[in-house]
């Protein structure tokens, strides 16, 4: 049993900032990757950031230069700090965890860009 969870959603202004958090608990195969994906209402869910284990991150254009994702080395713990957010962030952000046999999802937690 492997429980994906996130935390540090909310409700911020255009121009603001969040942090998110994700860590997976249970016991799991080595880890491959984690990720940050986000779904929008009306929208199909969408890549966000990829953390590989090796230590590569990857992300998505209408982000780069104001997201940065990050691990904590040694445990499926992953962050997604959020600078300069547009209400087209709005959004429910998800954690994923891929191993070599399995994945896993998070439940989400809500980001709501508005003023």
């Amino acid at each position: 049993q492997v429980n994906i969870v996130e935390s540090g959603g909310g409700l911020v202004q255009p121009g603001g900032s969040l942090r998110l958090s994700c860590a997976a608990v249970g016991s799991f195969a080595s880890l491959y990757m984690m990720a940050w994906y986000r779904q929008a209402p009306g929208k199909q869910r969408e890549v966000v950031a990829e953390v590989y284990s090796a230590g590569t991150i990857n992300y998505a254009d209408s982000v780069k230069g104001r997201f940065i994702a990050s691990r904590e080395d040694g445990k499926p713990t992953v962050y997604l700090q959020m600078t300069s957010l547009k209400p087209e962030d709005t959004a429910v952000y998800y954690c994923y965890l891929q191993t070599p046999v399995n994945d896993y999802w998070g439940r989400g937690t809500q980001v709501t860009v508005s003023s």
